[in-house]
């Protein structure tokens, strides 16, 4: 069954999300307290709705219990944001992403039951860093303190050689979740598989261990 969203915020990081996720197929419903940005992204989601999220009454009146994931995006507001947190929680919502500023704010929010909390500004940092100095990775993205997920096209070395050969995980601690190649995307893709000229792996690991694969050639 198709997921649902409700995305609380609609700043530049929420309206992103909702349109992007709107285009993507899902249904979406948009709250924002201001009247000239619930306007402006109406014709761009599923529903618009000037609301205080922060009013428990005004969020059952919109029926949130029906919603599988909220995200919370008044990271500038911390007390709208706690509260918004806790009240999408107790009435019911499986997963709840939030936006934060700093990682005060996002200890509390873990606290207080977020799933996820993320740092926009950081995260899009740290993928643009990488992709310029990089040349091999492609996409970068930090899932956690530890681990980071990243498309890297395989160095010419790899060219010919099967998954099993190389031997990923125990040379460079890495795990391959899929390879994109001409025909899509592999995933879980066998270990015999023999990798080709343009492929493009898809790993997760630490940012060091993505580094060290990164530099082979």
């Amino acid at each position: 069954m198709k997921k649902n969203f409700i995305i609380i915020g609609c700043g530049r990081f929420g309206a992103s999300v909702a349109t992007t996720l709107y285009d993507l197929g899902y249904d979406v419903l948009a709250v924002d307290s201001s009247e000239e940005t619930i306007r402006n992204i109406s014709d761009k989601v599923t529903h618009a709705v000037q609301a205080d999220a922060t009013d428990e009454e005004v969020l059952r009146s919109l029926g949130i219990s029906n919603f599988d994931v909220a995200i919370v995006s008044i990271a500038s507001k911390v007390q709208s944001s706690i509260l918004a947190t806790i009240l999408v929680k107790e009435l019911g919502i499986p997963y709840v992403l939030c936006k934060a500023k700093d990682a005060l704010q996002a200890k509390v929010l873990y606290k207080i039951g977020a799933d996820k909390v993320v740092f926009p500004e950081k995260d899009m940092g740290v993928r643009v860093a990488n992709s310029l100095v990089s040349t091999n990775i492609l996409e970068y993205v930090d899932l956690d303190p530890e681990y980071s997920i990243a498309e890297i096209v395989i160095p010419k070395s790899f060219e010919g050689k099967s998954i099993a050969a190389i031997n990923f995980r125990a040379k460079y601690g890495v795990n391959i979740v899929a390879i994109k190649e001409k025909g899509g995307v592999n995933f879980n893709p066998d270990a015999a598989l023999v990798m080709e000229k343009g492929d493009i792996l898809i790993v997760i690991g630490s940012g060091s261990q993505i580094r060290n694969l990164e530099k082979v050639k």
